[in-house]
């Protein structure tokens, strides 16, 4: 959670007695100050209330409350007082955070930062004996509610709205779309049952059951559903793909496939019944000529750290865990490893829009950096029959770099449905799952027509 700060909350009794005698002393003469000054012009007096406000954000607290001896001195702000070390890793995760809050509610609540490696005195002043500690404070200098360990930028803002300030602009809009912009017209048998993407008749793929044919845009999506069924795994013998050059469908168990590099470096799969022109386009356009079972072993060599899938890696968000590296097959699911591992995690992602990096660190089950920090994610989601919100699936979920490419992208997808949330928000969905939704997470029984 946090570091504890050994020594810096011990009690010394004759050096409180002397800060005691010190503080009563400085109320006195601000006393005396006051009163000397009662019945001085207007300008005088403004001053006066200016400079106290100033120096009572710097002075330490009594009692865990901020010293206020009159009106003039309370500050006009509601104040977040943040207790630290400039070298211990959570109190570094937070200065970010504390920086761009500063930036963002200027004007809403004060941000200050104390490192107590510095200035020792603060940790004992403050009552503190954990770092990082975060103090809020209302507008008389009363503390209102304190944490220990990192805090996350909205967890922050959360605590703010629940003691009653008003945040402003800043707070994060809102921003759904839970019923299509316009209706899918496309013939049923024209969409991949996995990725809703169109079927190039070309590379369609069939898997064949009692319901009726499975329809697949490519022998990929096939081993992605392949992957997620937890029982009832399918026979080779029920799978059919298209021959290339003859566009009929042909057993996956007797074709070849030539297995090559397309132009974004994502894997191509092409599907021959005959051997001979398999290695014919082979020789002509490159790549490996792979039979069934060394096709599957490929598509299956990379699985997602959250829920299993197979993925490519070129399709997936990078996933670092205490130096390991895995994938996330979405974005979602990437930070889903946290909770599935129960360890922070760096999550390298890219905006679904532009393509732009996204990175993200998590410290606790929370979101310790975000780069950029506008960086913003989308919830696929729909309302089932109950109208109870569900996920939309993982070729649905994105990250964008702001909202406005967020918005964009909605715009361009008019059948897209789902919901703008923060990657905060997102992470806290994923740390709520437990062991056991986690091993059902993504997993589907039976593929079925839809």
């Amino acid at each position: 959670m946090g570091n504890e700060i050994p020594g810096a909350v011990a009690q010394d009794r004759n050096r409180l007695a002397v800060k005691a005698a010190t503080v009563v002393l400085l109320f006195v003469a601000v006393g005396m100050a006051l009163h000397l000054k009662e019945g001085k012009g207007q300008a005088g007096s403004d001053s006066a209330a200016s400079a106290e406000v100033s120096n009572s954000a710097a002075l330490p607290p009594s009692g865990h409350e901020a010293s206020a001896p009159s009106a003039a001195a309370a500050t006009v702000l509601p104040r977040l007082v943040d207790l630290g070390a400039g070298k211990c890793i959570p109190c570094k995760m937070m200065a970010p955070i504390l920086a761009q809050l500063k930036e963002d509610f200027a004007g809403r609540f004060e941000v200050q930062f104390i490192d107590v490696w510095e200035n020792p005195d603060a940790g004992e002043d403050y009552g503190i004996q954990i770092i990082p500690t975060q103090i809020f404070y209302d507008t008389a200098g009363k503390e209102q509610f304190r944490h220990e360990g990192f805090f996350s930028r909205e967890d922050i803002l959360a605590q703010w709205m629940k003691l009653g300030v008003e945040l402003g602009d800043g707070e994060p809009l809102e921003f759904s779309r839970l019923e299509p912009a316009a209706p899918d017209t496309r013939a049923k048998d024209s969409i991949c049952y996995m990725c809703d993407g169109d079927i190039d008749p070309k590379t369609r793929a069939i898997l064949k059951t009692e319901k009726g044919d499975v329809a697949f845009c490519s022998p990929h999506c096939y081993f992605i559903a392949y992957s997620s069924m937890v029982d009832n795994k399918p026979a080779v013998e029920s799978v059919a793909v298209t021959d290339w050059s003859a566009g009929t469908p042909v057993a996956a168990a007797s074709a070849s496939f030539v297995y090559g590099v397309g132009v974004d470096n994502r894997p191509t799969i092409k599907a021959f019944g005959d051997a001979a022109v398999a290695t014919a386009e082979q020789q002509t356009a490159g790549g490996n000529v792979l039979e069934w079972a060394a096709l599957q072993s490929k598509e299956l060599a990379t699985s997602c750290g959250f829920c299993d899938r197979a993925v490519y890696p070129e399709d997936a968000c990078a996933v670092k865990v205490e130096g390991l590296n895995t994938r996330g097959c979405c974005t979602m699911c990437a930070l889903g490893v946290a909770a599935r591992m129960q360890k922070d995690i760096h999550v390298a992602a890219k905006d679904a829009l532009t393509g732009d990096a996204i990175a993200t660190e998590t410290l606790e089950g929370h979101v310790a950096l975000l780069d950029p920090p506008s960086a913003v994610a989308w919830a696929g989601t729909t309302k089932d029959a109950e109208g109870k919100l569900v996920s939309t699936g993982c070729f649905k979920q994105a990250f964008f770099v702001n909202e406005a490419n967020l918005r964009t992208w909605v715009d361009a997808h008019p059948t897209a449905t789902g919901r703008m949330i923060t990657i905060e928000q997102a992470l806290a969905e994923k740390m709520k799952l437990t062991p056991q939704q986690i091993s059902k997470a993504c997993k589907i029984g039976e593929c079925a027509p839809k």
